[in-house]
């Protein structure tokens, strides 16, 4: 069945019940950045297969919106279905709620599956089509009704993490979260965000590909914290260790009873962006439902001392890998014929070689000159490039191991490298080097640094769209919240939370450059003016030499470059053999 037809299907029972548009979101009913299949259904009804985006359908017209990561991807996947792509942030393109309202007459009424869409996002629709009396309907998912064979819901089994990987028992960290609760007025909370539950039970699983969280919810209060969750999924071993930890096992559907029974003095938190508006509608009207942003991911952002070793040790490892990898792609390119996938199956064996490995942390990127430039691009297996000994290679990958999650990138060289390509790697060098060696006072966010890394980008004129950097889990989500390195996140950035530092520039048809470590704030100076924080780099693998200009980098930027190349030679020279050492060793030379 094509794209066409699943739509014209959705139409006929839109008809059926009166709806006029349904939006189709990208969201499962833990409002999660990736979703298993069963969730999938903007992907299954569009075909575009990029994480981020919604579809709108009308009667007679249909709308996808997404950023500007999957402009190109979306561009092309969308050819030939008859569904407008929508270019979110550029000039004069509206957004999905300003498209609906003005598209749709008044007394009309809209359509989605209440269980993804967030109390934020329902209250913004609401409020932007209320203008024009328009309805909302989300009682069920018409999906459901047209979608044969659909994917059923995860039952992977969960394990345990010890105190000597994640640094923290569950019963501590559910007492901090319980005497949180009394700062917000609240004797209980309702959480649905699968890392942040995963986090606080020391539990995780395999119900989403890459992220090693489990399909559940979660009730914390001063008197009961339950764990809903499909019972199958856990061994029973399991299940004595949790209850004897006094956490109470409840089916996974059973969430929605649970909340129409809640007492009459309930004062429970949730949070309104990641809790969705079918189990808030749940909640009785005489209890308090107080809203608030997620604390659990702010304390989850700050990692312990166990954790932040856990991750050096996997990034030791993943270094040892990519080096490997590195080696045997620079010496195999001339005899053996290789394309996208094949170079990213290659990465991923060496990994799976490595001690802890579970996986990896995200779909591998491997885009070959002009394919670069689509910054989350996705090879397929009868488009993926062939990789020849000519050009730039942007790699963009990571793993997931039982101490830790890796996120690198890195732009290589394979052969008649121009000028042009040069100047513009040792900008985005150049904006790399200055975030990681930046100090600033404690109580910065993200939106005050930013401007360390685009700097030098601005100084040729050009800049890039994405975010500089993002939070990473602790062998949990690769994307983690709250704090992010972009213009407009305002998150303080606090002590041992570890985030990504990925400037890049992208010029379509050409080719793309991009520059990814992962570094964690640490504590760089403490004097009578107060407090300075700044970053140690804790990926290990070299950056390409051979696409360095050494005359445009400063005394200082020079020195951070051979200091880094000197760590990531001695961490990694006793894993590998002679000759990848020696190779290794030329990779890192001093400039």
């Amino acid at each position: 069945m094509t794209n066409a037809d699943k739509i014209q299907q959705l139409r006929q029972l839109m008809k059926s019940k009166k709806i006029d548009a349904w939006i189709a979101p990208s969201a499962d009913t833990h409002q999660s950045e990736y979703v298993a299949e069963h969730w999938k259904s903007r992907e299954w009804l569009s075909g575009f297969t990029g994480s981020a985006g919604t579809l709108v359908i009308t009667k007679d017209m249909a709308g996808l919106w997404t950023d500007s990561r999957y402009f190109i991807q979306a561009a092309k996947e969308l050819d030939g279905t008859g569904i407008k792509l929508f270019r979110m942030g550029m000039p004069d393109v509206p957004d999905y709620l300003s498209w609906l309202k003005d598209m749709l007459p008044s007394d009309s009424t809209v359509g989605f599956d209440g269980g993804l869409l967030s109390v934020i996002e329902y209250e913004s629709l609401k409020n932007k089509l209320d203008e024009k009396n328009i309805s909302l309907y989300y009682l069920s998912d018409l999906i459901d009704d047209i979608w044969e064979n659909r994917p059923s819901i995860p039952l992977g089994k969960i394990i345990e993490v010890g105190i000597d990987t994640v640094g923290e028992n569950r019963i501590d960290k559910l007492d901090r979260v319980i005497k949180k609760l009394n700062v917000y007025g609240a004797n209980s909370h309702l959480i649905a965000a699968l890392d942040d539950i995963a986090w606080l039970f020391n539990i995780r699983g395999t119900d989403i590909e890459y992220n090693p969280v489990v399909i559940c919810f979660a009730y914390i209060s001063q008197n009961k914290n339950i764990l809903f969750i499909k019972k199958e999924k856990i061994k029973q071993e399991i299940v004595k260790n949790l209850e004897s930890d006094g956490i109470e096992i409840r089916d996974y559907d059973d969430i929605c009873l649970f909340l129409k029974d809640l007492p009459l003095n309930e004062k429970i938190l949730l949070d309104p962006g990641k809790i969705s508006i079918k189990l808030k509608n749940m909640i009785p009207l005489f209890c308090n439902i107080i809203q608030h942003s997620n604390f659990i991911s702010s304390i989850k952002a700050m990692k312990n001392n166990v954790e932040i070793k856990g991750f050096k040790n996997a990034h030791i490892r993943d270094g040892v890998a990519m080096v490997k990898w590195m080696y045997w792609l620079k010496n195999n390119l001339e005899t053996e014929q290789h394309t996208e996938i094949t170079i990213a199956e290659k990465l991923e064996e060496f990994r799976a070689k490595g001690e802890k490995f579970h996986g990896l942390s995200f779909n591998t990127i491997a885009g070959y000159k002009e394919n670069g430039a689509i910054v989350h691009y996705s090879a397929k297996p009868d488009s993926a490039a062939k990789i020849d000994a000519d050009g730039l290679l942007l790699v963009d990958s990571g793993a997931q191991y039982l101490d830790g999650t890796t996120d690198i990138t890195r732009t290589i060289s394979l052969g008649n490298i121009k000028q042009e390509e040069k100047e513009a790697f040792t900008s985005v060098l150049r904006g790399h080097i200055n975030l990681a060696k930046s100090i600033f006072p404690k109580g910065y966010t993200g939106a005050m640094i930013d401007t360390f890394s685009r700097a030098p980008l601005w100084e040729i004129g050009y800049n890039y769209s994405h975010g500089t950097g993002h939070g990473v889990g602790h062998f949990l989500s690769v994307h983690e919240g709250p704090q992010q390195i972009r213009p407009t996140n305002n998150e303080i950035i606090e002590l041992g939370m570890v985030t990504s530092n990925e400037p890049g520039m992208y010029l379509e048809g050409k080719f793309g450059i991009r520059i990814e470590n992962l570094i964690v704030t640490v504590k760089k100076i403490e004097n009578e003016i107060g407090t300075f924080y700044g970053f140690d780099t804790i990926t290990l693998c070299p950056i390409d030499l051979n696409l360095v200009i050494p005359e445009n980098l400063s005394k200082a930027e020079k020195k951070w470059l051979n200091d880094y190349h000197e760590k990531v030679y001695n961490s990694l020279k006793p894993f590998l053999t002679d000759v990848e050492e020696k190779w290794l060793k030329n990779e890192t030379r001093k400039i």
